[in-house]
């Protein structure tokens, strides 16, 4: 009984092992609307203004614990914000850059995730981007 029960054991160890490797696409870098194996990840249209959602994210990137803000500019081409974000358990850091520009009378957010470690995030990166839109979303409601 009890070696059934090793058995069992290993198996189940082994079998989530292999769905963990293959539950989630070889990447380290994701990006809204240039990401085909996340085609749920677009970029974001909001109808207010460009500094408007620019505060928002600042506000949102503030809020959040395991954000941080570390940069940011203005130009003619638009804002780009830089954060980190920081996993809790075993403190991986992802560089995430917000992208915030004007087409066509509307506000357009581009947000690139991207490992610094390894070269499979095991969908981390796609998590940081839609923890991140979520939240944007709500603060612009």
């Amino acid at each position: 009984m009890k070696r059934l029960f090793r058995w069992l054991v290993i198996g189940a160890l082994v079998g989530g092992a292999g769905w963990a490797i293959t539950a989630w696409p070889r990447l380290n870098e994701v990006q809204t609307g240039r990401t085909p194996e996340y085609p749920d990840l677009q970029d974001r249209s909001y109808s207010e203004g460009p500094q408007r959602v620019s505060e928002a994210l600042k506000t949102v990137l503030e809020q959040q614990s395991r954000w941080t803000v570390v940069g940011s500019g203005e130009g003619p081409a638009g804002t780009v914000v830089s954060a980190v974000h920081t996993t809790p358990l075993l403190r991986f850091q992802d560089d995430v850059t917000v992208k915030i520009t004007r087409k066509g009378g509307k506000t357009i957010v581009n947000v690139r995730s991207r490992s610094r470690l390894g070269k499979w995030d095991f969908g981390q990166n796609a998590r940081n981007v839609r923890e991140l839109l979520a939240a944007l979303d709500a603060e612009l409601r």
